[in-house]
């Protein structure tokens, strides 16, 4: 016979062991979900990770452009700066030049002013001379028209000394003792004044031979010449011109045309101011 005392112990017994199984039952299922949930946060933080990585990377992607960016835009601004100081440098090289062409101008505006006056005042001279020498011509005119048959041309005058005022002994060019006074007259107006030259010409009319005409006239022209150089006017500004008979006062075959075309003309020109087309016959 089971004794009570046992049965009831063996009843505690497996009744403790039961809840242990309990208890070891519940224990279990708790750690069960916790395993779980930590899987599932381990699952998480892994795909968390995994999303981080790509973040990153898409940063570091990002990044690079940027930086690439960076470095066109640095280098855009050199350019742009260089550009700017290129554009300065015209500018200053433009307001430069603009000061020196006005500069240029204004000294082109002066020495224009200056010229003009310089030429003002060369062409003033210039008429109170021409008109000195007009005065001085128109003296000299005077006083051999009483010597002489003279006529002013544009150039000076010209004296005329046909066979009634000057002589030459045929076929020869020596000169009449009265025709040398008339000559030393001459001599003593044109030694009055200065600046001039002196042409004598010498003419034939139209007997005989042309060429022995002209070295007669040329022998006459230069007897002339002579004598002028004798009664003291400067032989370097004398020419004789031996003309024959080419260049004639009248074209007509008598006797006095004949005798007006045997002449010596001195021709006299100033040598410091011409008066062509400014003068009165």
């Amino acid at each position: 016979m089971v004794d009570k005392r046992e049965l009831k112990q063996s009843s505690l017994v497996l009744a403790g062991g039961l809840f242990g199984l309990a208890v070891a039952g519940i224990v279990l299922f708790l750690l069960a979900g916790r395993v779980g949930r930590l899987e599932q946060r381990i699952e998480q933080a892994e795909l968390r990770g995994d999303q981080l990585h790509a973040e990153r990377a898409a940063v570091n992607e990002r990044a690079a452009d940027y930086a690439d960016l960076a470095e066109e835009a640095k280098n855009q601004a050199f350019e742009a700066q260089q550009l700017l100081g290129e554009a300065l440098g015209q500018r200053t090289r433009a307001e430069w030049e603009r000061e020196l062409a006005r500069e240029l101008a204004e000294r082109a505006e002066r020495d224009s002013a200056r010229a003009e006056a310089e030429a003002a005042r060369v062409q003033a001279g210039l008429d109170n001379l021409r008109a000195a020498r007009r005065r001085e011509l128109d003296r000299m005119r005077d006083a051999l028209a009483a010597i002489v048959e003279t006529e002013r041309t544009p150039l000076g005058m010209v004296m005329r000394l046909g066979e009634a005022a000057l002589r030459f002994e045929f076929d020869s060019p020596q000169s009449r003792d009265e025709d040398r006074e008339l000559l030393s007259r001459i001599a003593g107006v044109l030694l009055t004044s200065h600046g001039f030259r002196l042409y004598v010409d010498g003419h034939t009319d139209d007997q005989g031979p042309a060429i022995y005409n002209k070295d007669l006239s040329q022998r006459r022209a230069a007897a002339v010449r002579d004598y002028l150089v004798e009664a003291g006017i400067p032989k370097e500004v004398i020419e004789a011109r031996g003309l024959g008979e080419s260049s004639p006062r009248s074209q007509e075959a008598t006797q006095e045309a004949r005798g007006a075309n045997r002449r010596v003309e001195i021709g006299l020109v100033d040598a410091i101011i011409e008066y062509e087309g400014d003068v009165e016959p």
